[in-house]
């Protein structure tokens, strides 16, 4: 805003000609000044090159009075007239700058009011700017508020995620670490089964040859079984040979051949053993399914002071009899009640008994007969 300062400044001007003295004649000469200044205080930050050079500029208008009085107690004709005189100088002197005077007010009034009426339309422009960028700041501001929104959704997701990957990563070095441990551990599996393949490999050379061998073993033995066979079954009497349904010490009836092992006491087997013996020899315990194979095996199982009984194929197994074929014993030919661990004896004055398997007695194999 501006201000406008008017300043005023009386000065008194005495004239003495004479000695002082109360009777006499004493003038008085007075010189008012006005002295008007305008300033500008507040400037804006838009006009500042045109404040600085208009700054404190001030416009100064001085009028000048002069009285001068003429006082004295006695006043002649003579000095009268010459104050009328000096009135009319004064009134001629001061209309000229009265003029002069009011000339520079107007001119200020004008530089005045072209002063405000320009700072008015630089502040409207100014305010109308103000307010334009003010709402380009908003608008950027709330855009600016909504990037800042979304980038803190997208940290506390990232955050989120790289929390999530964190436990993944401590997961993985953890299966990491058991996949080395693991890996090690296969890594001495294999260097193990390395080496025991290699093992195995010369042991599979050991045995191929020795499968070769029992093949030609084999080979001869067969022949030399075919030999005892051909021996056993058709035997040479004065070089000529008679072939049999059973070999030379079997007891032949029907479709079976028989043998009849009545060994002493210190040979006897258990259930067992004597099932093995007449594995060695072809054939197995005594397989009974008719009354007639039951005659033929009790008639032939003789009585003795060392012999109490001869294994047949018959045992418990699962609770129930069956022979060693896998057939169950039918309930016509016996019915003692089964009891697991118990095997079937056959003996010629008894019949079939019920035993312990793990004692010792005498035994009968039974084979196919040889169709002649």
């Amino acid at each position: 805003m501006a201000e406008d300062e008017i300043n005023y400044a009386s000065v008194v001007f005495k004239s003495n000609k004479n000695p002082p003295s109360d009777d006499k004649k004493e003038e008085e000469t007075v010189c008012d000044e006005v002295k008007v200044q305008h300033k500008t205080s507040e400037q804006s930050a838009d006009t500042k090159e045109f404040s600085q050079d208009s700054d404190k500029k001030d416009e100064e208008t001085v009028y000048d009075e002069v009285k001068v009085q003429h006082k004295t107690s006695e006043q002649s004709a003579d000095t009268k007239g010459f104050s009328q005189d000096s009135d009319k100088i004064h009134e001629e002197t001061r209309r000229p700058h009265c003029q002069c005077l009011a000339c520079c007010l107007g001119i200020l009034c004008v530089i005045l009011l072209s002063g405000i009426i320009a700072m008015m339309v630089h502040l409207a422009l100014k305010q109308t700017c103000d307010a334009s960028e003010l709402k380009q700041l908003k608008d950027n501001l709330t855009a600016l508020l909504d990037v800042k929104d979304n980038l803190t959704n997208r940290n506390q997701q990232l955050s989120s995620e790289n929390e999530e990957l964190n436990r993944n990563y401590s997961n993985l070095q953890v299966q990491y670490e058991n996949l080395t441990q693991a890996y090690s551990v296969l890594e001495r599996n294999i260097t193990n089964l390395t080496a025991q393949n290699q093992e195995l490999e010369s042991q599979r050379d050991n045995l191929t040859q020795q499968i070769k061998d029992m093949e030609t073993t084999w080979k001869e033995d067969n022949i030399t079984r075919a030999q005892w066979s051909i021996d056993q079954y058709c035997p040479k009497d004065n070089n000529r040979r008679t072939c049999k349904a059973c070999q030379q010490g079997w007891d032949n009836n029907k479709f079976s051949c028989y043998a009849v092992n009545n060994a002493v006491r210190s040979n006897q087997k258990t259930w067992e053993e004597a099932r093995e013996d007449c594995r060695g020899k072809n054939s197995d315990l005594a397989v009974i399914v008719n009354e007639a194979q039951k005659k033929f095996t009790t008639d032939n199982s003789w009585s003795s002071s060392e012999i109490t009984g001869y294994w047949i194929g018959l045992k418990v197994e699962d609770g129930r009899w069956k022979w060693v074929d896998g057939t169950n014993l039918t309930n016509d030919l016996w019915i003692e009640p089964p009891v697991n661990g118990r095997c079937a004896t056959s003996l010629q004055s008894q019949g079939w008994r019920s035993v312990n398997c793990t004692d010792k007695n005498a035994w009968i194999c039974e084979k196919k007969a040889l169709s002649v």
